[in-house]
């Protein structure tokens, strides 16, 4: 029974080390940092580990998902209202192009953009700063970067986030294919 309980609490504390890189001091005994500490000793310590972990993962999903290029079409032409955030590097905007009416914030910056004041946020990147219930759309090159925006904002609270998963590669190519 004790076996399996430090089983339990050893496969939920890498996943909680990931999420929270600084646990609670309560949990180490006269500073001990070792992990074989933290799953041997302190049982409410165990306790409140299992007990993060599982709310963080949870079996219901957040309000996430796909925008397809023409829902994305849609928010461009003011037809549907969101926040359009792409996370690529400045660089990246000026080299290849970028939706229109799109804010740039870095994928390295979006942790930080998204709990600042409204007024920083329109200083720091020249648009309206998304409220915690505003529709986002995060967006790319190609969907890598714009789902970790996405699973950031989610954590960070927002609900009504989505990601376009064709990145600006995709768009780029159906804009192209356009017929006049």
């Amino acid at each position: 029974m004790a076996h399996r309980i430090c089983w339990r609490v050893a496969a939920a504390t890498p996943r909680l080390l990931w999420l929270n890189p600084v646990l609670p001091k309560a949990c180490f005994s006269r500073g001990q940092t070792r992990l074989s500490s933290f799953v041997t000793s302190q049982s409410r310590c165990a306790r409140q580990a299992t007990r993060l972990s599982v709310g963080r993962f949870s079996t219901t999903p957040p309000n996430t998902e796909n925008v397809s290029y023409e829902e994305l079409q849609q928010i461009v032409d003011g037809h549907n209202k969101a926040v359009i955030i792409d996370v690529r590097e400045p660089w990246e905007l000026r080299e290849y192009g970028f939706i229109p009416g799109s804010i740039n914030v870095p994928l390295g910056q979006i942790n930080t953009a998204l709990r600042l004041d409204a007024e920083e946020f329109v200083e720091k990147f020249g648009g309206k700063m998304p409220q915690m219930t505003d529709s986002i759309v995060f967006t790319c090159l190609a969907g890598v970067r714009s789902k970790t925006a996405l699973d950031t904002a989610t954590l960070l609270g927002y609900t009504s986030v989505q990601h376009y998963p064709g990145g600006w590669q995709e768009w780029m190519a159906r804009e192209q294919n356009k017929t006049p």
